[in-house]
């Protein structure tokens, strides 16, 4: 019996070295420890044998039994360590490779071109981005612009009220008083932002839209700076031939306040159906910063100066692709939008 127990065990731990499968592991075991298995014979023999002798062959079977499965248990991991790296081979995927089916290209919303080209051309200017809340006090919509609880400009505004002092901005310019009391002069600030107004929804018109503002705070500023400075801004984003013109305009948080038009880009400064055959088109709002305003926000106006401007980034959208109904341009119409791919 000694013998046959030595022999099972060669022939289990030699074929243990060879098997491949998970199914030949099994046939394995169950030829050595199944109900019909070659150890499980030996213990079935075990009452023939006298009691020293059953107490030795019994340690012998119980100690090869242990080894054989502990061997059959590390060969199983090993196999199935190898089955995943084979799967983790076959399923690999290179995903630097080259699609079969060529995808369609997506592309900025023009509204965002548009910003990007003004952001990066006033930044190229010297101009830092500053921004702010959108949820706003009234004192930093109106009061601190100039525009005191019985100003009449206030009656322009249409503004959305959340109570009688929190409002939803109605322009960029609340960022000018902020930026007044919380940075040194001098400083030149490009802020950008959505604004909400009180309006009918229509070819021009949107009660949510986007602005964006140019605020420049040094000393000695004057209108022929804020020309200057609009020119290049101008010339930068449409052309050199292009001609600008400053109209006297108002606006409570300017003085002097101007409307800036540029030369109609459809039809040369001729005269067509765009610029309503005038040659001009109105751009943006701007002017020399009130002297109230810099008071109310704790600057000395005998010591600093400033200048503003504002404008639509729709209505530049507008201007840039000749958009003619600024719907399109916050419907998000796919359609529409595949034509500035």
């Amino acid at each position: 019996m000694l013998d046959i127990l030595k022999q099972v065990h060669t022939e289990a731990l030699a074929k243990l070295k060879t098997a491949e499968g998970e199914q030949e592991l099994e046939t394995l075991r169950q030829e050595i420890f199944g109900k019909n298995g070659r150890l499980t014979a030996i213990l079935r023999t075990m009452g023939q044998l006298s009691a020293e002798e059953r107490a030795e062959i019994g340690r012998l079977v119980n100690a090869a039994k242990q080894e054989l499965e502990a061997l059959l248990g590390d060969r199983l991991a090993l196999i199935r360590a190898a089955a995943r790296e084979r799967l983790f081979a076959a399923e690999a995927l290179d995903v630097t490779e080259p699609g079969l089916v060529p995808l369609p290209a997506g592309a900025l919303h023009p509204m965002t071109q548009t910003y990007r080209t003004i952001r990066d051309t006033l930044v190229g200017m010297g101009f830092s981005m500053f921004d702010g809340p959108e949820i706003e006090l009234d004192d930093y919509n109106f009061t601190l612009l100039n525009l005191p609880k019985d100003h009449p400009a206030r009656d322009m505004q249409d503004t959305f009220y959340i109570d009688e002092n929190v409002v939803l901005r109605t322009h960029t310019s609340p960022l000018e008083a902020r930026a007044l009391q919380t940075l040194k002069p001098p400083f030149r600030l490009i802020m950008p932002g959505r604004v909400f107004r009180v309006d009918e929804v229509d070819a021009s018109h949107s009660p949510v839209f986007m602005q964006m503002e140019g605020f420049v705070v040094d000393k000695n500023l004057n209108m022929a700076n804020l020309k200057g400075t609009l020119d290049s801004f101008i010339h930068a984003l449409f052309g050199e031939d292009v001609k600008t013109r400053l109209r006297p305009s108002y606006f409570p948080f300017t003085e002097p306040s101007a409307e800036l038009d540029m030369s109609c880009t459809i039809c040369g400064g001729t005269g067509c159906r765009v610029c309503k055959g005038t040659g001009w088109i109105e751009l943006l709002g701007c002017g020399m910063t009130n002297p109230h305003e810099l008071e109310n926000c704790g600057l000395d106006p005998k010591e600093w100066s400033a200048f503003a401007f504002g404008l639509g980034v729709d209505r530049m959208t507008s201007l840039k692709y000749g958009i003619t109904d600024i719907r399109l341009e916050y419907e998000n119409d796919a359609r529409f939008l595949r034509q500035f791919q």
